[in-house]
């Protein structure tokens, strides 16, 4: 073998070992690019994983709070539907209260409201039933509010008025008047009202 064929040799030799390694070299860079790509996939993945179980969770949460409020919502308006019957049961009870019981009570309520004026003499309105009533006791109704007053009170019926009971007292020119019909009275009362309702239904 001359001297030139050595030479083309290890020619070729260097040649096959730089084409190898430069092979060896973009097969290296192309499984780092693979592994990047992968990682990259990997964590898109996961962030897309924990967004959606984000999501998820926001939604549940959102359901279970509308569902809250809904039960909430209706539960409050049964509350309210019983606390209204109850209101409309004591206006009818109070509307056929038996006279026995009703005539005490429109003595109470005439001393406070006589009281409340501070006048000598006054004009009770009602509806027609209880005119007629405190008519046929008109002498026993001003003895009791004389008794409970310490004064004697100069007593006239005035006009029926649209009302389930109780009565207005009013001065004789009509300037200052209490009224302390059954009506007036709920609306009143109607928060402690309520609450004692809501207490002895629901505890």
């Amino acid at each position: 073998m001359d001297g030139a064929e050595l030479i083309i040799q290890e020619i070729n030799r260097e040649a096959e070992q730089k084409i190898q390694y430069i092979l060896s070299e973009a097969q290296k860079e192309a499984e780092q690019i693979k592994e990047e790509a992968r990682k990259r996939a990997e964590a898109r993945a996961e962030w897309i994983m924990r967004k959606a179980q984000t999501q998820a969770e926001i939604e549940k949460q959102r359901i279970v709070a509308n569902a809250r409020l809904e039960v909430r919502k209706k539960r409050l308006a049964v509350q309210e539907e019983l606390i209204q019957e109850v209101i409309t049961a004591l206006r009818e009870r109070l509307a056929e209260l038996p006279d026995e019981e009703y005539f005490p009570m429109l003595v109470d309520l005439a001393v406070q409201a006589v009281g409340e004026l501070g006048s000598e003499s006054v004009v009770v309105r009602s509806n027609e039933r209880t005119l007629k009533l405190l008519s046929e006791r008109a002498d026993e109704f001003r003895k009791a509010l004389g008794e409970r007053l310490g004064r004697e009170i100069e007593v006239s019926l005035g006009e029926p008025i649209g009302t389930i009971g109780g009565l207005v007292v009013e001065t004789p020119d009509g300037a200052v008047r209490v009224n302390n019909t059954f009506e007036a009275r709920i609306e009143r009362f109607e928060g402690e009202l309520r609450a004692e309702i809501a207490k002895a239904l629901f505890g």
